[in-house]
């Protein structure tokens, strides 16, 4: 088992990465602080995950716990304020208090909504992240962004507010399916780009045992990816400066879930087309070469994702979603692009003519 630390002060908490975690107490033990416990899950999860969560929970002096379930719908159009009202109304109706723990069991919005209703019920309680997606062991579930999306943009309406700890079993990742894996993996090779070239290197040499789930591959993969959020998320934990590098590809990819409905793009998938189209304004900008651009396009194809973006969005419609994501400052809106491979930059002032070109390009960007 890996231990990892998100440095936060006094807000500091443990990662926890290996096979076979979920059904030992003993970690989730030390961040349950009373008798009552919350588990949020969805129906995909629960019949899976749910009994053997349950089975050995504890507080923190060793005593066994009071354990409620809510049990969500599945998808990413289900990640609504009223599908979070259904914890509030467990919560309300089981008379949880504030010294209760709630525990999100499933992927990234399983979390999100979890961790946003910890974030607000009696303005705050204690909230412990399982995160059972590879999408959300390596990204959602590490550095306390919380939220639902509203019609108009994903993530608008949502908080800050981190967790206890974070539990990654790496064992729960041969129950994804195939298209799951790959949307995570959207996530992991963006670290790559981001921040870190050896890994993409590494990532170049492995993708393919990666996707066959090669279980110490997965860990190691899954280890790299929250070291390095942890260092950007302890320098930064509010995205006022670096913190701004993870949404490398999020610009593009959250216009095309919002405009083909949140749920029929997965959100890697989305990033994955949007990493591609940032590669390629980069290019036209002249920052990142022709190869390095093709190098990232190629890798995302190899891990079985899309590179082209839907043939029916326009670059109006581009436009006018982008412009309403919450990364926009003072009207303009913010672009993560790439230097090289491993060097990210956030920039706003961008050419009107050559972004165009990106957003037209289409499937030019597929050869």
């Amino acid at each position: 088992m890996h231990t990892l630390i998100v440095e936060l002060g006094e807000r500091s908490y443990p990662i926890y990465i290996g096979s076979g975690l979920l059904g030992q107490g003993d970690l989730l033990a030390p961040h349950i602080r009373s008798k009552r416990v919350l588990i949020v899950t969805n129906e995909v999860v629960a019949p899976l995950y749910l009994e053997k969560l349950k089975a050995d929970l504890r507080s923190k002096d060793g005593s066994p716990v009071e354990v409620d379930t809510v049990i969500l719908p599945d998808g990413e159009h289900t990640k609504t304020l009223e599908t979070m009202n259904l914890i509030f109304d467990e919560l309300l109706e089981r008379r949880h208090e504030r010294s209760t723990t709630l525990i999100a069991l499933g992927g990234g919005v399983t979390g999100d909504i979890t961790g946003f209703a910890a974030a607000v019920y009696q303005r705050g309680v204690n909230f412990i992240q399982v995160p059972t997606t590879l999408l959300s062991q390596v990204d959602s579930s590490v550095g306390g962004k919380t939220g639902v999306n509203h019609p108009l943009g994903k993530n608008m309406i949502g908080a800050f507010y981190q967790p206890q700890c974070v539990l990654a079993d790496i064992s729960v990742l041969n129950s994804l399916p195939v298209r799951e894996l790959q949307a995570g993996l959207a996530e992991v090779i963006k670290y790559g780009l981001l921040g870190n070239a050896g890994f993409f290197a590494w990532l170049e040499q492995h993708i393919e045992a990666l996707l066959a789930r090669d279980p110490v591959l997965l860990a190691e993969a899954v280890r790299i990816c929250c070291a390095e959020k942890a260092r950007i998320v302890a320098a930064d934990e509010k995205e006022g400066g670096i913190r701004a590098l993870l949404n490398l590809g999020h610009t593009f990819g959250h216009a095309i879930e919002a405009a083909m409905g949140y749920g029929n793009w997965l959100h890697g998938e989305a990033v994955a087309t949007g990493m591609v189209m940032a590669a390629d304004l980069s290019r036209r900008l002249g920052w990142i070469s022709a190869e390095d651009a093709l190098r990232a396009r190629r890798l995302i194809e190899r891990a079985g994702l899309p590179v082209c973006p839907p043939a029916e969005m326009t670059a109006g419609q581009f436009m006018e979603l982008m412009a309403v994501d919450k990364k926009v400052q003072a009207g303009q809106i913010r672009f993560v692009l790439l230097r090289q491979i491993g060097d990210a930059v956030v920039e706003s002032a961008i050419d009107p003519q050559l972004l165009n070109e990106t957003l037209t390009a289409g499937e030019q960007l597929c050869l």
